[in-house]
C-alpha cells in the first residue's frame, strides 16, 4: 500500500496538467480514505475499482493488505497543492531587435559589412543621403568595430567605433538618419624615456620602450639642428617626456612630446611644446626661439649619405672628374622625399642626368633640387605650391644613377652650396608680448624633464590639465 501511495502521488505530479491537480488531490484523498476506513488489524481483501484519471489508469484488482500508516488527508492535499503552485521556469526570449557587432577584416568594405548584417546597398544609400557624417564610414580600417540594429529588414541604427576615444552613431528617425559624433576625453599623464645611442636612433628608442611614432616625432623636433643621417654618433643620448592617455584607468595610447633633450657630439639641444593664445602649438627652445627653421636639414628621414658634396669627385657612371654639386642619400626605391622648405615648384620633369627631378624656389634667392626620382607625388607639377615636409616624390634611379638614391642640391643666389653645412635661415620665436605666458607655461615642463637626468626608468607624473 505504501508503494501504491507513492505511485499515485508521483504520477499526479509528473503527468497531470497543473489545472487538474486540485481535483486529482481530492480524488486521491478519497481513495485513501476508502483504503484506510477499516480499523481491523487482521488482513482483509481490499477491492479497488477502476479509476480514470487523465494520465493515470488503475485497473480494478483484489489483494490482501495489512494496515499501513496513512498520512492525514489534509497533509496530502497541501503537498499536492503546493507542488501545483510552484512556478515552472520558462525560457527567456529576446524582446525586440538586437545589435549585431562585426569586426572589420582585411579586404572588407561597407557593402560587405552591410551584407553580413542582412542589409543591401540601398541601406547604404539611405544612410549616406541623410547623414553627412556617414562619409567617414569610407575610411574603415581592419580591427575597428561596426554594429547594426536591424528591424523588419531595415537599418534603424549603426555604431562605428573609430578608436577607443572616438565613435560615430546613426539613428533612423521620422526624417531619416541623423549622425552623432562621440569623443571621449582621456586622462593625461606624463611619461619619461631616455637612452644612449650605440647603433641608431630607431634602435635606441625601441630599446627604451618608445613607440616608433614617438621616435619619429622627436627626430622631427630636432631635425632642423641635427642631421640624423650624418650627425648621429655612438654615445649620443636623448631623454623625452611625453603624454600617455588613459581611459577608465586603462592606458590606451600616447600623445604629444611635451619636452625633450638631445645630446649630439657633446652639444645639447632642448625643446618644449607650447600652445599660444590662438591655439597654435609648436616647439621652442627654453628661451623662446623656435625649433622650426625655414628649412629641414635633410629631405629623407633616417637615410644615409652615400656621396658627399665634392666639386672634384669622379663620377661613378661616367668615370670622369665631374663636380658633385649636392649630397646623395641612399635609400630604398620608393622612399618618400620631402620638401625641405615652403616654396613653389619651378620645374617637375625629366632633366638630363638628373632623370626625374623637382626644383623648388623658396624666395630670398634660395632654391633646392631633388634628382633621380622614381616618380612624383600627386599634385606636384610646374607652378604648384608645397609646404615644408610635404612629400614631393619617391626615391629612384632615373638618369645617370648607379642605384636608387636621392641627389639633393641647395642653391643660394644661383651658387651651389653644400646642403650639409650651409647656414639655414633662423626661425621665428615667441612674440615679446607673449614671452611671460610662455615662460610661466613651459618652465614646469623643463623642470620635470631635468628631474629625470639620472633616471633610466619609466616615470609617470599626473598632469592636471590637458595639453594641445
Amino acid at each position: 500500500m505504501k508503494h501504491y501511495y507513492s505511485i499515485v502521488r508521483s504520477t499526479l505530479l509528473e503527468h497531470v496538467p497543473r489545472g487538474h491537480l486540485a481535483a486529482a488531490a481530492l480524488i486521491s484523498a478519497g481513495l485513501l480514505i476508502l483504503i484506510g476506513s477499516s480499523n481491523d488489524s487482521s488482513p482483509q481483501a481490499v477491492s479497488v475499482q477502476s479509476v480514470n484519471i487523465p494520465g493515470l489508469e488503475i485497473q480494478g484488482t483484489e489483494t490482501q493488505a495489512t494496515p499501513i500508516a496513512i498520512p492525514p488527508v489534509e497533509a496530502i492535499i497541501q503537498e499536492v497543492a503546493a507542488k501545483a503552485e510552484t512556478p515552472v521556469a520558462e525560457a527567456q526570449t529576446p524582446i525586440g531587435p538586437q545589435w549585431k557587432e562585426f569586426t572589420v577584416q582585411n579586404g572588407d568594405n561597407l557593402s560587405i559589412l552591410f551584407k553580413r548584417a542582412g542589409l543591401n546597398d540601398r541601406s547604404i544609400y539611405e544612410l549616406f543621403s541623410d547623414a553627412k557624417d556617414a562619409k567617414d564610414l569610407r575610411h574603415i580600417r581592419p580591427g575597428q568595430k561596426m554594429s547594426f540594429l536591424v528591424e523588419n529588414g531595415r537599418l534603424t541604427g549603426l555604431k562605428y567605433v573609430i578608436n577607443e576615444l572616438n565613435s560615430l552613431t546613426f539613428e533612423r528617425g521620422n526624417k531619416g538618419f541623423t549622425g552623432k559624433q562621440i569623443a571621449l576625453k582621456p586622462d593625461i599623464k606624463y611619461a619619461f624615456r631616455q637612452a644612449t645611442i650605440d647603433s641608431s636612433l630607431y634602435m635606441a628608442g625601441k630599446r627604451a620602450g618608445m613607440p616608433s611614432n614617438l621616435t619619429m616625432e622627436m627626430a622631427n623636433i630636432f631635425g632642423w639642428d641635427i642631421d640624423f643621417a650624418l650627425d648621429i654618433q655612438k654615445g649620443d643620448s636623448f631623454k623625452v617626456m611625453y603624454e600617455e592617455q588613459f581611459l577608465d584607468g586603462k592606458r590606451i595610447g600616447v600623445g604629444k612630446v611635451m619636452a625633450a633633450e638631445f645630446t649630439n657630439g657633446g652639444k645639447t639641444f632642448k625643446a618644449v611644446r607650447y600652445t599660444d593664445k590662438e591655439g597654435n602649438s609648436a616647439y621652442y627652445t627654453p628661451d623662446g626661439r623656435g625649433m622650426h627653421k625655414a628649412f629641414l636639414r635633410t629631405p629623407i628621414e633616417f637615410a644615409r649619405i652615400s656621396s658627399h658634396f665634392n666639386l672634384a669627385r669622379k663620377h661613378p657612371v661616367l668615370h670622369i672628374i665631374r663636380a658633385h654639386k649636392g649630397t646623395d642619400y641612399a635609400a630604398a626605391r620608393g622612399t618618400p622625399i620631402r620638401a625641405t622648405g615652403n616654396g613653389k615648384v619651378s620645374f617637375a620633369g625629366v632633366k638630363g642626368g638628373y632623370g626625374n627631378v623637382v626644383i623648388i624656389q623658396h624666395g630670398q634667392g634660395i632654391a633646392t633640387l631633388y634628382g633621380h626620382m622614381n616618380g612624383f607625388a600627386k599634385g606636384v607639377r610646374n607652378g604648384s605650391r608645397v609646404s615644408q615636409g610635404d612629400v614631393i616624390g619617391y626615391v629612384g634611379s632615373t638618369g645617370l644613377a648607379s642605384g636608387p638614391h636621392l641627389h639633393y642640391e641647395f642653391h643660394v643666389n644661383g651658387q651651389v652650396r653644400n646642403p650639409v653645412t650651409v647656414p639655414l635661415p633662423k626661425s621665428i620665436g615667441i612674440e615679446k608680448t607673449e614671452i611671460a605666458r610662455f615662460t610661466e607655461t613651459t618652465r614646469p615642463l623643463i623642470a620635470k624633464l631635468d628631474q629625470f637626468k639620472s633616471s633610466n626608468r619609466l616615470a609617470i607624473a599626473n598632469n592636471s590639465t590637458n595639453s594641445n
